[in-house]
């Protein structure tokens, strides 16, 4: 079947004929250059009679030949691709809208809040008038029983200063007589202020919501429930923890707003310290006192320490603080001991006063440490010794620590008789009975020399006699008498 070129037709045709044909496809043409031009312009989108001629040797993207030609691999292909119409019209639905109806919703929640806020300052106002007109039917019940003497303005200013009314209600007569607009809207502030906090936590903005929450009137929001929220949180990579940023702003404004964390709040906060590793922080904590201290609070510290031995002189220290303003002294003593400060602990000892036997008994149990012994056994500074060193070595025997008893006994056979003597003839707790059960030990442990130097130093103090039946000898009695 021939088909006719058009250009070859206009080429046949006479000139002029030629002439008009071209002018009248060039108006044509420029008559839709026209119409293309208006569209745009209007920014509508209409139709155009514009054809796209597909090439069908071309091939589909992601199938090879063989799966373009057949069927079955085809049908799989147009399931995909409806499958994915059918997702993006749904995000579409979902997750866009169109700017007209953006700008309608804005509206139609400004007028809601404009309607809450006039409800709610309805409710307050009439919550008002309603405890107003009960304080003023109670005043005026009591007035009508009484003489009325007086005017029931003066009645009610006398029922307002013996508290009679309202139990304990300072503020009776402003609120009978005059109206105080910022105590009838408190309670709006401070929703609001509340709004405002979840505000801040709900967009992530944990930090400012920590200092705005540590920073609220009345400190409604220093609480354990304001804790919670920020612990529910949990870590975020990358970020602070948003649990140690309301503590860190918590324990920072403690001082400037003049309300203390109470206990639980700063062992959590020191709990959360130390778990991210912020013993820097912890040190500022308790150092400024920004925290509340308590017995809890020094041993989470001092667990700290022993799990971390690089920061155990720092850790003892923070808890010997604790310990000292707790009024704990003995953990305070045991902070020292442990530091190797031992001239520091038996200066804290004489200076508190407060020890018990039971408690030096207790602390060298902890801390058997020998100079530690030594000092508690000997003379300090004029002042007789707290303990005996006999009675600690049998005590480590009979307790199991044979391990310090033979330290002891070691320390003890190291110095020489000389000094065996002295501290034998110096040692006012201990009976003749008791040194020699310290002598069989020495012989039952390897310290022959020892034991002979303990009898030997018995036999030949002035006075020696026969140990009585019931055992009670005190070989410092020849010096009393």
């Amino acid at each position: 079947m021939d088909r006719k070129d058009p250009w070859l037709e206009i080429f046949l045709l006479g000139p002029d004929l030629r002439i008009r044909v071209i002018e009248a496809n060039s108006s044509q043409i420029q008559m839709q250059l026209k119409k293309l031009r208006q569209v745009r312009k209007k920014g509508v989108v209409k139709e155009v009679n514009l054809t796209t001629t597909i090439n069908p040797s071309r091939s589909i993207p992601g199938m090879t030949v063989a799966e373009s030609v057949d069927l079955d691999s085809l049908n799989k292909y147009l399931h995909r691709l409806e499958e994915k119409y059918e997702e993006i019209s749904h995000h579409m639905m979902a997750k866009y809208i169109p700017h007209v109806r953006k700008s309608d919703l804005d509206e139609e929640k400004i007028q809601v809040l404009q309607r809450r806020d006039i409800a709610e300052a309805l409710n307050n106002e009439l919550r008002f008038r309603h405890r107003k007109t009960q304080m003023v039917l109670s005043a005026f019940s009591t007035w009508i029983q009484s003489d009325m003497s007086i005017s029931f303005q003066d009645f009610i200013i006398q029922i307002s200063k013996t508290q009679r009314l309202l139990q304990d209600d300072q503020t009776l007569v402003e609120e009978l007589l005059e109206e105080d607009p910022n105590k009838a809207k408190e309670a709006e502030v401070l929703l609001d202020y509340i709004e405002r906090f979840n505000e801040l936590f709900v967009n992530g903005d944990y930090e400012s919501a920590a200092v705005f929450a540590v920073n609220s009137p009345r400190g409604i929001l220093r609480n354990l429930g304001t804790m919670k929220k920020f612990k529910d949180v949990g870590k975020i990579k990358g970020k602070t923890l948003p649990l140690l940023l309301f503590f860190e702003a918590l324990f920072t404004t403690s001082r400037a707003a003049k309300k203390s964390v109470d206990a639980y709040l700063t062992l959590e906060g020191i709990k959360c310290g130390l778990s991210e590793k912020r013993l820097d922080l912890v040190i500022h904590w308790v150092t400024q006192q920004r925290i509340t201290f308590s017995e809890k609070a020094g041993d989470v510290i001092c667990q700290y320490g022993e799990q971390n031995p690089y920061n155990m002189s720092k850790c003892l220290t923070l808890a010997q603080i604790i310990y000292n303003e707790c009024g704990l002294h003995k953990k305070a003593v045991l902070c020292l001991c442990k530091q190797g400060q031992i001239y520091g602990a038996m200066e804290y000892i004489h200076r508190f006063k407060d020890f018990s036997y039971d408690d030096l008994m207790s602390i060298i149990i902890i801390c058997p440490q020998v100079e530690l012994i030594n000092f508690l056994t000997s003379e300090w500074k004029g002042k007789p010794p707290f303990l005996s060193y006999c009675l600690i070595v049998l005590h480590f025997f009979s307790i199991g620590m044979k391990e310090a008893g033979l330290n002891l006994l070691q320390e003890l056979d190291k110095n020489g008789k000389e000094a065996t003597e002295r501290l034998m003839t110096s040692d006012p707790f201990c009976s003749l009975e008791e040194w020699q059960e310290l002598a069989d030990v020495c012989i039952q442990n390897g310290f022959c020399k020892l034991s002979y130097n303990i009898i030997s130093i018995l036999r030949s103090q002035e006075g020696v006699s026969e140990i009585p039946p019931d055992g009670e000898f005190n070989i410092m009695e020849h010096v009393f008498w």
